[in-house]
């Protein structure tokens, strides 16, 4: 009996981390798909955007396919850090291949395939799926392997993160990501059980993060001012019963058409809100 027990778990851990995988691409779909969302783009606009639109997004989650289930794999086998990053660095090199150099997903490649390695990694500790904050929390494990790790001085997020002093996903990886673990996950949770459809749950979970989070995205193309301009509108919407309003769709495609004549695109609270969805999806799966 005991051998045939340690010859299912590699199988066990092979069809988690698959599912996992899986689960990780539709929560990139979600987000895609998930409209209005002021300024990103979505199947019906590109927002902000000039340079990428829906089909930019679908062929970007196509060439990502096997990472995540990968990375599954490594964080299930409690693989080191490096050995993540350079899954992590033949994932942006696909990204970059398919869309014709366009930065669709590097942020959803570093948090969450974290996250994915980290769920990956509790479940074969502990033998069964986990809560959202205790996969957070897993990815401390690698905590101290962030900082010697070589950072692109020259992407716009760093450059935006080094000009005005605000920590970037390193820190909040590093921290546990406290912002879907208090913020985001409890947000969307809550939507999703007062009866929210989908779409609707995952608009006021990405609005209650732009209101909150310091993006960098934000950062690098409207400065401190369109930083602080974009939480003030996503404060003010939430203010007034976000998407639990009647009329909330309307609301959000104003707000949404004052993002684009500013040019301004949350991006980094587009991969949270991706990583909110994987983390309450696989508590189930």
């Amino acid at each position: 009996m005991n051998a045939l027990a340690h010859a299912a778990r590699p199988l066990a851990h092979a069809i988690d981390s698959a599912r996992l995988g899986r689960l990780a691409i539709a929560s990139l779909h979600a987000e895609l798909a998930c409209a209005p969302k002021p300024g990103l783009v979505t199947p019906f606009d590109t927002g902000s955007h000039d340079d990428m639109d829906a089909s930019t997004f679908l062929r970007s989650l196509f060439a990502l396919r096997h990472y995540f289930t990968a990375i599954a794999r490594a964080g299930a086998v409690d693989a080191p850090f490096a050995q993540l990053r350079t899954l992590g660095i033949a994932a942006e090199t696909a990204m970059l291949r398919a869309t014709g150099g366009t930065n669709t997903h590097r942020g959803a490649i570093f948090s969450l395939g974290l996250l994915v390695a980290a769920a990956a990694r509790c479940r074969r500790e502990q033998g069964r799926a986990v809560s959202a904050a205790q996969v957070c929390l897993a990815v401390q494990h690698w905590a101290n392997d962030f900082a010697a790790a070589p950072l692109d001085a020259s992407s716009p997020g760093q450059r935006a993160r080094l000009r005005h002093g605000v920590p970037g996903v390193r820190e909040q990886a590093a921290a546990g990501y406290p912002v879907l673990r208090v913020l985001a996950v409890p947000t969307l949770r809550h939507a999703l059980q007062q009866g929210l459809p989908r779409d609707a749950a995952m608009s006021q979970t990405l609005m209650q993060l732009i209101a909150q989070v310091d993006d960098l995205n934000l950062l690098h193309r409207g400065g401190a001012d369109g930083l602080a301009w974009a939480q003030q509108q996503a404060r003010g919407f939430i203010a007034g019963g976000g998407t639990f309003a009647p009329g909330w769709e309307a609301r959000l495609h104003g707000i949404g058409k004052d993002f684009v004549a500013r040019r301004l695109s949350p991006g980094g609270s587009a991969d949270l809100l991706a990583c909110s969805h994987f983390l309450l999806q696989q508590e189930a799966v």
